[in-house]
């Protein structure tokens, strides 16, 4: 029985969100009792005590569209690369790293981006992969990296034609099988999806072998609109618009995640909603790659469930949150925007769409739930209560507020140490190894 106590505590449980002096119990991977520190002690006096100093408890971030492959991409100089557009800086940069990938360089990149996740306080990763270079095996080395740091993770593999349709087809079979390996596992620490990079660089013959191919179970991870070439190429190559060929090929549902949609209509979000398929906004990917604002805010309202991501542009779901906050006040010219949209996205909607892959309550503090669990170093200056903790969040912490970290029960990070994760061998090795991607790209 471990017992994290004597702070401030934001559950996210509507009826109780919020105890001044709070406490959780935690048996194996599972929350038993939530409380003041007091009522907590006297049920469980012999409990081992994690004390968070007055600081502030609350459950484990999420994050809804990771690209774990972008990891050796900081500081990499690509010889002659100067992109003028989206397209060049995905050929440019993102699909020449893939296509150099190995699987140690996958699985160092795994490491890297879990132990990051941890220090920031995020416990459960969607990420959507690409090792062109290769292929096979390669959600098997992330997997083994979640595995290894105690991190819960839901992978995809990224189908595209790009490269031709043996590596289209072995792609669709990577998803295949790592889906067939993760619905056999019991430890409800690891899922799959059927990844699809984007409808602009995938056939319709690769579409009907995905769909072929994929366990009734799951659903598609897939870019949406992300730039406005995706649109174009779709209404001169299929006569419609994105998420309508996605409706007529049977990609749109409950289990699929729609990533960006910054091109689409009023009519597209009505599809989305009506079919109950998930969106998740990247609100620094999209304005470091210049591909526009999205209608996000409209989306949520429409009634799309729509969570919030970071695309590999960071790993701190704070940062996102606090990018998004003031992306759609300026898009929209509205002081008022976004207050409320954004911490629905990041702290409830996150929640709903994991746990349409994961059987334990994510995103909440209550007895029952996945013993997912934070502490922060933050002292708050002015009152905090329920009303307010959003805004304390928001302007009073980053991700690196993180001091303790607990994962499906286990502690990862304690005081802002890792525990029982060699982090200087981690990061040892994926320099080296990123030193070798470089020298294999730029020769």
């Amino acid at each position: 029985m471990l017992i994290i106590g004597n702070g401030r505590m934001i559950t996210r449980n509507p009826e109780c969100p919020f105890i001044e002096n709070g406490a959780v119990a935690i048996q194996d991977n599972t929350i038993q009792m939530v409380g003041t520190l007091e009522e907590v002690k006297k049920t469980y006096p012999d409990a081992e005590f994690i004390d968070a100093k007055g600081g502030v408890i609350m459950p484990a971030f999420i994050n809804t569209h990771e690209h774990i492959y972008s990891a050796m991409a900081r500081g990499l100089s690509i010889n002659g690369y100067n992109p003028q557009g989206f397209l060049d800086i995905l050929d440019g940069m993102w699909w020449t790293i893939d296509r150099h990938l190995t699987l140690e360089q996958t699985r160092q990149s795994a490491l890297a981006t879990y132990l990051d996740s941890i220090k920031n306080g995020v416990t459960t990763v969607f990420d959507h992969h690409a090792s062109f270079g290769q292929i096979s095996d390669s959600l098997f080395a992330i997997e083994s990296a979640a595995n290894e740091l105690g991190i819960r993770t839901c992978l995809c593999y990224e189908v595209s034609d790009r490269d031709g349709k043996e590596k289209a087809k072995a792609s669709v079979m990577e998803n295949a099988n790592f889906i067939r390996h993760a619905l056999a596992d019991e430890s409800d620490m690891i899922a799959g999806m059927m990844g699809m990079h984007a409808s602009f660089t995938i056939s319709d013959e690769t579409m009907e072998l995905c769909a072929a191919n994929k366990p009734a179970e799951v659903g598609y991870h897939i870019h949406v609109a992300e730039g406005i070439e995706d649109l174009h190429a779709c209404l001169r190559d299929h006569g419609k618009r994105i998420i309508d060929r996605l409706m007529d090929c049977g990609i749109l549902g409950e289990k699929t995640l729609a990533a960006h949609c910054i091109y689409i209509n009023k009519h597209e979000m009505e599809l989305l909603r009506d079919t109950n398929t998930m969106v998740v906004h990247n609100p620094e990917s999209n304005m470091g790659n210049a591909c526009g604002c999205p209608p996000t805010m409209e989306i949520l309202h429409t009634g799309v469930l729509t969570g919030l991501g970071t695309d590999g542009y960071t790993h701190d779901m704070l940062e996102s949150y606090k990018v998004a906050n003031v992306l759609h006040k300026h898009h929209l010219c509205n002081a008022n925007a976004a207050w409320a949209e954004v911490p629905e996205m990041l702290f409830t909607n996150n929640a709903k769409i994991a746990n349409r892959y994961f059987k334990k309550k994510l995103g909440v503090l209550e007895k029952g739930a996945a013993a997912d669990v934070i502490v922060t170093d933050y002292i708050p200056l002015t009152p905090m209560d329920a009303s307010n903790i959003n805004s304390h969040i928001l302007f009073g912490m980053t991700g690196r507020s993180v001091v303790t970290t607990v994962c499906n029960g286990k502690v990862l990070m304690k005081d802002r140490v890792l525990v029982g994760i060699d982090e200087e061998k981690i990061l040892a090795d994926c320099r080296q190894e990123a030193r070798n991607l470089a020298k294999s790209i730029n020769g």
